[in-house]
């Protein structure tokens, strides 16, 4: 190939996003890519509209009224806040602040794709670390760090596996890890998590000088169209991310409407108190109906399925597609007897119950895998 890219880029497999459209069909149940089925809030919807006379001016780099509200919010200190294109984007930034050829970045075994790839672009080795019963394994992960590890990510609680690590193991892992490892806490699915030994990472990132957490607004706050997530760093850390950062790399509707979403306590509650009642409740259909979800604490389940092909993960995948409702498959993840399904709305919650119900029965003969 000429010109040919850096070695190891064509190795990357692109990420695949869930889908969200079935051909011939009007509508699709989209139960594939943890959004939030009650969207953005009114408040949060109406800040977005404000802003569009102001289309042709350039946002404010600094995302100084964002990183504030983030302070205020959060309690945080707003001068460590960075603001990003989604998590997605930092997680490149600090990949390619810290990590380069010859170099390490470790994850869970079941973490979010991103990672791997952002080190391989980066030039970097991804490091996956088993997991025990699919959560992340501490010690695992600080016996595997050794000189040429740069970072770990932990996703905290973890997409697709929806487990989580608590405050005290949180600090474990840091304390275990070598001084010059940065490890990135992806606190994606925070605000859906009700248990009270959890911790965001915030707490950590003001101990130590070698953590960083991430947050995303994608999730509870319904943005995941416009692109918004935000980092917690020390000092040093935020002054390399702004340093390789895009100097407008969050558009201005994604900063109105993330300082209008942090000041809606009331739709997050909602979505929260939704999130955990339609969860609780698929989990218990699902096992009346012979599958077994795993406990969660983000907005999905991961669910296994039967070996047995008539009942396999790939028929029923197959089968909810027919009948309109998308799921994600979890092959990539190394869960191939797996998928996981996002908690929608109450009809849409219950239409894949009900349909998970009748291929459970026998209804999925007629579907080919």
């Amino acid at each position: 190939m000429n010109p040919a890219p850096r070695p190891g880029i064509l190795d990357i497999s692109p990420y695949v996003g869930g889908e969200s459209a079935v051909p011939g069909q009007a509508r699709a149940i989209r139960l594939a890519s943890n959004e939030n089925p009650l969207g953005a809030g009114t408040r949060t919807i109406a800040a977005f509209a404000a802003v569009r006379e102001e289309l042709h001016r350039y946002p404010d780099g600094a995302a100084a009224k964002l990183r504030a509200a983030i302070g205020d919010t959060e309690g945080l200190d707003a001068e460590r806040v960075v603001c990003g294109a989604g998590s997605d984007e930092l997680i490149s930034m600090l990949v390619r602040a810290y990590a380069g050829p010859g170099d390490e970045v470790l994850h869970s075994a079941h973490g979010f794709l991103m990672y791997a790839i952002a080190a391989k672009a980066a030039g970097a080795s991804p490091v996956a670390v088993p997991e025990r019963d699919l959560t992340a394994d501490v010690d695992a992960i600080i016996a595997r760090a050794g000189a040429q590890t740069r970072l770990v990510f932990l996703a905290n609680p973890n997409n697709p596996t929806g487990s989580y690590l608590d405050g005290a193991e949180l600090r474990r892992l840091r304390q275990g890890l070598p001084a010059h490892v940065l490890l990135v806490v992806d606190a994606a699915y925070a605000e859906y998590v009700t248990a009270g030994d959890y911790e965001s990472g915030a707490a950590l990132v003001d101990e130590c000088d070698n953590a960083v957490m991430l947050r995303t607004f994608s999730k509870i706050h319904g943005l995941a169209a416009l692109r918004l997530g935000w980092a917690y760093c020390p000092a040093a850390v935020a002054d390399v991310l702004n340093r390789i950062r895009g100097p407008f790399n969050v558009c201005q509707p994604a900063l109105a409407a993330g300082v209008a979403a942090l000041g809606d306590r009331a739709h997050t509650d909602r979505s929260r108190r939704h999130n955990t009642r339609w969860r609780d409740w698929l989990a218990q259909e699902l096992d009346h109906n012979g599958l077994y979800a795993y406990p969660s604490v983000g907005n999905f389940l991961l669910v296994r399925f039967p070996a047995d092909p008539a009942h396999a993960a790939p028929a029923a995948l197959a089968y909810l597609k027919e009948t309109g409702i998308l799921v994600r498959g979890m092959a990539s993840y190394g869960l191939p007897e797996c998928l996981r399904i996002t908690i929608g709305n109450e009809a849409d919650t219950r239409d894949v119950a009900a349909a998970l119900a009748r291929f459970m029965a026998g209804d999925a003969a007629r579907i080919s895998v």
